[in-house]
């Protein structure tokens, strides 16, 4: 193309662009109705909202533009929600608009990045969404080993941009979960013995709070802040970005699953609480029951990312315990393992879970456990992670999240493809949860059910309570960001 040919091309596009903002205009928008923070209706007027849409760079979806009904949905199928408007904010600034539009009508708001909330909190009816979808991108300094992450980022976009320069930190386990809502309510992952929490590996939040300022927290910047975003969830406001410390690792690890009959399931699981606690930092071992089309089988999911001969050495006993029916432990990308569950927790399935941490197991505990799975054919999962290690070399008031001194992370997952039977379902799997209830303390906040009340999450915080309420009564004092594992602002 010739320079002319190019610039007046240049100047034909500028003179088409609207005025009024970088994206679509409305116009003659009819008066809406929205729901507030009380539960009330509210009518807001056409010329507010037409202004509200041309105040933003990203689009602001109403029901009846095409892509609406695609961006309402989320992960789990079982909240079909039909929110006002979604905010479709491309950066901080379009978060900082939505936030004073949010907070001036007292609008019921959701904050949807991932949209991975098992609770379903990341979606509203008849409130506003601020969508952070189109916020993506991770840029990684290697020499300073720092992950800068965009808010609306997956955790396999992390994983991703750090296994290129032999980097990684604690980052979940599956690779469609929002960073950012797994990073606000801790972040366990494959490498969270190795390397703690992921909210122990933030450097620096951005965000904006309910007032519309925007801030950085850090350890030198508006500390109090900082210890509420590492583990009291979306509570304080919206996290634009992240920034993480990294590591070095090999990005190819020992990995695989070990399977057994469950005919050999207590002696697996005595075997696995007999040699987890003393098991090497480097080793993620999570034991899982399961069903299957021949019946329930028990497994063991290892991902060694530390040396290999030393991983060999050390899970040769373990591969020889009983007799496994699956074996297939060998070196692969660490991507691939981070990516193991993604179809099994694939998006637009029903899903119901209960979690709770453990601080020991004994035999009685097991046999109770198995009891309860094997007593409801192919009604749930369960899983025991491990929770020591670099998890436990932080105090438990260093940050928000509170749950510290736990062994195991306990939990009950179930999904199904469609509403048909959910009600039974949810009946039966809170009936088995209140039997293994009694063996927990606490619960992992970022696996919540919309069964959790306000007491349970002040129980689950313990003495971190007070200072989380302290805290939401400075940044956010009329509750406006509560679809969330809520703190009030008073008591």
């Amino acid at each position: 193309m010739k320079r002319r040919q190019f610039v007046g091309a240049g100047l034909s596009l500028a003179a088409a662009w609207p005025l009024s903002g970088w994206s679509a205009v409305l116009k003659n928008v009819s008066d809406l109705p929205t729901r507030t923070l009380d539960g009330g209706e509210l009518l807001l007027p056409g010329a507010s909202v037409e202004a509200f849409a041309a105040s933003l760079h990203g689009d602001l979806l109403l029901r009846d533009h095409a892509a609406y009904d695609a961006r309402r949905r989320v992960w789990n199928a079982m909240f079909d929600r039909h929110p006002a408007m979604i905010a479709c904010c491309t950066g901080a600034a379009d978060v900082r608009r939505a936030v004073d539009f949010a907070r001036e009508h007292r609008l019921l708001t959701a904050i949807r990045a991932g949209g991975h909330s098992f609770s379903g909190k990341s979606t509203c009816e008849g409130g506003l969404v601020i969508d952070l979808q189109s916020m993506r991108g991770v840029r990684v300094d290697p020499a300073a080993r720092r992950a800068y992450l965009e808010a609306g980022s997956l955790l396999g976009e992390l994983d991703n941009e750090c296994v290129a320069f032999g980097l990684a930190t604690t980052a979940g386990t599956v690779s469609h979960t929002g960073a950012a809502g797994l990073t606000l309510g801790g972040g366990f992952g494959r490498l969270g013995r190795r390397f703690g929490l992921a909210c122990d590996n933030v450097a620096s939040f951005d965000v904006v709070t309910a007032d519309g300022k925007f801030l950085q927290a850090s350890d030198t910047h508006n500390q109090d802040l900082f210890w509420g975003l590492r583990g009291g969830g979306g509570n304080f406001g919206v996290v634009t970005s992240i920034e993480y410390r990294v590591h070095e690792m090999n990005p190819v690890i020992l990995g695989g699953n070990l399977t057994w009959p469950m005919s050999q399931a207590r002696d697996v699981m005595r075997h696995y609480r007999d040699i987890a606690p003393t098991a090497p930092e480097v080793l993620h071992l999570e034991v899982g029951l399961f069903w299957t089309p021949d019946g329930p089988m028990t497994s063991m999911e290892v991902c060694w990312s530390g040396d290999h001969a030393d991983g060999e050495a050390w899970l040769a006993p373990l591969r020889a315990f009983g007799k496994p029916v699956v074996d297939n432990i060998e070196s692969m990308p660490y991507l691939r393992i981070q990516g193991s569950l993604d179809e099994p927790l694939a998006v637009g399935k029903h899903y119901y879970a209960k979690n709770g941490f453990l601080t020991g197991i004994d035999d009685a505990g097991i046999d109770l456990v198995l009891d309860v799975f094997q007593r409801e054919p192919g009604l749930f999962s369960l899983f025991f992670d491990p929770c020591d290690g670099a998890y436990h070399r932080v105090a438990p008031g260093a940050t928000a999240f509170p749950n510290r001194g736990a062994m195991y992370w306990l939990g009950l997952v179930a999904g199904w493809p469609d509403a048909q039977g959910s009600e039974s379902r949810i009946a039966k799997i809170r009936a088995a949860w209140r039997e293994l209830e009694a063996l927990t303390e606490g619960f992992y906040t970022n696996m919540s059910d919309p069964d959790t009340t306000m007491a349970g999450y002040r129980g689950n915080y313990g003495a971190n309570f007070e200072r989380l309420v302290a805290l939401k009564a400075k940044y956010d004092p009329m509750n406006l960001f509560r679809l969330n594992a809520n703190v009030p602002p008073a008591a």
